[in-house]
């Protein structure tokens, strides 16, 4: 059984989407190929509000993150965590041979101006690692607030994850001041996973050129290269950038603004029916994410048992990640999704939820 997907990524793909997948395939090194590369690094760049270099890398945002680290971190790197994916960008960049230390407050809370502010005032580090939304716990922490600190900072590259945030909300890169930022395409844009964006400001790529031990796959320095040629050092994958060049135009389409608006709507509802139904949140209200809702098990409810009806009526649910599996569960509201489709899928829930409390 085909199930509709109901988890925080990947998320439900449009139609659409899907056939724009089938297009013919062209080799990489056409002319055809670059006009479509340059088509939707143009788009991007008109989403991201930057006027820095936007490259695709075929991968899951995990392996830029990687990247990132080998290529942006000179001396020592301060991860902030609060969650299971900060915690992980913690590990991969002590793995990747980076000295790291680890800011952590509580899974559930944001980090917060004053944290980033405390650990860069020791003058200790030359990088940072943000994840914005925290899709583990469904904590969205304030990034404009985060942005002001880092610019009593210049000499501290910002390395920031936008993963399940991106395209969501406005996230102007270059007002904020992100040096790199990163995101898949799985979650808010609703596509196929497999394929990576970041950006790399001009104060990046000056980094990058210092740094030793950059790899060849992840190079920020090839990627330039090639972005100059409309391209990319590897090659890409092709069927998943058609996707993306025919998502773009929807979003255009639809408009930003109507699209912000509509998560921001979506949010509010699956909120509403969290706490009529009694269940809590694992963030506290100004930091609950826009695009997931992270909700406390405040019942009791037997969430094994709600997953695999759900299942059986053909609904995919999440029943909260890593430590706080079976503590929360997680309801996405982001990409191609209405809020009749939620409406929808709560209604099965709450006819489940009936079922289990007999």
């Amino acid at each position: 059984m085909t199930k509709k997907l109901f988890i925080p990524g990947p998320v439900e793909v449009h139609p659409e989407i899907l056939q724009a997948m089938a297009t013919p395939m062209i080799g990489h090194r056409m002319p055809e190929y670059a006009a479509l590369h340059g088509r939707v690094t143009a788009g991007l760049k008109k989403l991201l509000v930057t006027d820095s270099r936007v490259f695709l890398a075929t991968s899951s945002a995990f392996g830029v993150m990687e990247g990132a680290v080998r290529n942006l971190v000179g001396g020592r790197c301060v991860n902030f965590c609060n969650g299971a994916f900060s915690d992980k960008w913690h590990d991969v960049t002590k793995r990747c041979g980076k000295e790291a230390d680890a800011a952590k407050v509580e899974w559930g809370e944001p980090i917060t101006a004053e944290v980033v502010d405390r650990a860069l005032a020791t003058g200790k580090y030359d990088s940072m690692t943000l994840i914005h939304n925290e899709t583990s716990t469904g904590v969205m922490s304030p990034l404009p607030e985060i942005a002001a600190v880092l610019r009593k900072y210049p000499e501290v590259v910002s390395i920031i994850d936008t993963v399940s945030s991106m395209s969501a909300l406005n996230i102007p890169v270059d007002e904020l001041g992100i040096d790199c930022c990163i995101f898949g395409v799985q979650k808010a844009f609703a596509l196929p996973p497999g394929l990576a964006v970041f950006t790399a400001s001009e104060k990046a790529l000056a980094r990058a050129r210092t740094v030793e031990g950059r790899g060849y796959y992840f190079d920020f320095l090839e990627f330039e290269a090639n972005d100059a040629k409309n391209n990319t050092p590897s090659t890409p994958c092709i069927s998943l950038i058609y996707a993306l060049d025919r998502q773009l135009e929807r979003m255009f389409a639809e408009g930003l603004e109507q699209r912000w608006a509509r998560h921001r709507e979506m949010a509010s509802f699956v909120r509403g029916w969290v706490a009529e139904r009694g269940y809590g949140f694992f963030a506290a209200e100004p930091y609950r994410s826009v695009t997931l809702t992270c909700a406390v098990n405040s019942r009791g409810t037997d969430l094994a048992s709600l997953k695999k009806m759900l299942a059986e009526r053909g609904y995919a649910f999440d029943d909260g990640y890593g430590k706080i599996k079976g503590k929360t569960f997680r309801i996405p509201h982001m990409g191609d999704m209405q809020r009749r489709d939620l409406a929808e899928f709560l209604a099965v829930v709450d006819g489940c939820l009936g079922v289990l409390s007999v």
